[in-house]
C-alpha cells in the first residue's frame, strides 16, 4: 500500500496479540514501525519477523502507565525515524476478573492506568508534532465492555468505554488541525486475555467463560478484518473519518465513500448515518 511507504508509525503492545500482529502488517505495507511494549525480548521477537519480511522496524520498551518511559520511547522512534505520522494504542491488560465486591483496588486502579491514562500519555506524546505538522491519525483500540455492559470485568469495561469517550472527545479537539482519531474495536480474538478468562473460571461468569471457549475453538475475528478496518484508518481514504467507534463487525467499507452524521458510530452506537 504506497499510502503508507516511508510514514512512521508507533505501536503499543506491539511484543504480542493484536499490537504485534498490526506491527508487521504495517511494516510489510512499507511503513517504519517503533514497538513500544514493556517485554523486550517480545519486542526483539516481532522486529525478527519484521526483518525477516523486509521491513523496517525499532524497539522502543516502555510501560505506557509510566509517563516518563512513554516520553522517552517516543522520542528515540523520532530521532531514529523522524517524524511520528501514525500512532496505534494497541497496549491493554484485563485486570481483576470476578465481582466488584471482591476486586483488589489497586488491580481495579492499575487497568485503569494502563487502558485509559497510558493512551492519554502515548496521545500527549505525539501531538504536539502532530498539531505543528498540521497531520496525524491515531488509532485506540477498544475492547469488550466498551458499549456493553460486561459483568466480572468492570475495571476493563470502564477503562474501554472511557477510551472511547476520550477518543471522540480527542477528535474533536484536535479537528481543526487535520488529525484524525478513532477507536477500533476488534471483536472476540484469541490471545492470552482468553486463557485468562479460561483460568478464571466461575469468577469470569458462564457467560464469559462461554465466549471465551468459542473464541478458543474458532480463533475469534480473522486477522485480516483488523489489519484492514487498521490500514483504512490511518489512511488518506478516512481523512473524513474521526471521533468513531469502529467495529470489524461494522460495514465501515462505506465509509470511504459516505458522509457521517454525528451521533453515527458513537460511544452510543447510533448505527444509522
Amino acid at each position: 500500500m504506497p499510502e503508507l511507504k516511508d510514514r512512521t508509525a508507533v505501536i503499543t503492545g506491539a511484543g504480542r496479540g493484536i499490537g504485534k500482529r498490526l506491527a508487521i502488517a504495517f511494516a510489510k505495507e512499507g511503513a517504519k514501525v517503533g514497538l513500544v511494549a514493556r517485554t523486550l525480548p517480545e519486542l526483539h521477537l516481532a522486529q525478527m519477523e519484521i526483518t525477516h519480511a523486509g521491513g523496517a522496524s525499532m524497539v522502543a520498551p516502555a510501560d505506557v502507565a509510566d509517563s516518563s518511559q512513554v516520553w522517552d520511547a517516543i522520542d528515540a522512534v523520532r530521532r531514529r525515524f523522524g517524524r511520528i505520522d501514525i500512532l496505534i494504542n494497541a497496549a491493554g491488560i484485563q485486570g481483576p476478573v470476578g465481582p466488584v465486591s471482591g476486586a483488589d483496588p489497586k488491580a481495579w486502579a492499575q487497568v485503569v492506568q494502563v487502558n485509559l491514562v497510558g493512551v492519554f500519555y502515548c496521545c500527549r506524546a505525539v501531538l504536539p508534532e502532530m498539531i505543528a505538522r498540521r497531520s496525524g491519525k491515531i488509532v485506540n483500540l477498544s475492547g469488550g465492555g466498551a458499549g456493553y455492559s460486561r459483568p466480572f470485568f468492570s475495571g476493563y469495561a470502564a477503562s474501554k468505554a472511557g477510551l472511547v469517550r476520550f477518543t471522540e472527545t480527542l477528535a474533536d479537539e484536535v479537528a481543526a488541525h487535520n488529525i484524525q482519531v478513532n477507536a477500533l474495536a476488534p471483536g472476540a480474538t484469541y490471545t492470552h486475555m482468553t486463557d485468562q478468562v479460561l483460568e478464571a473460571g466461575e469468577r469470569a461468569g458462564a457467560k464469559a467463560q462461554e465466549e471465551a471457549r468459542q473464541t478458543q475453538l474458532s480463533r475469534g475475528t480473522p486477522p485480516e478484518k483488523q489489519i484492514a478496518l487498521a490500514l483504512f484508518l490511518v489512511s488518506p481514504r478516512s481523512n473524513h473519518v474521526t471521533g468513531k467507534f469502529i467495529g470489524v463487525q461494522d460495514d465501515w467499507q462505506r465509509l470511504e465513500r459516505s458522509a457521517l452524521t454525528p451521533e453515527y458510530l458513537t460511544l452510543r452506537r447510533v448505527n444509522k448515518p
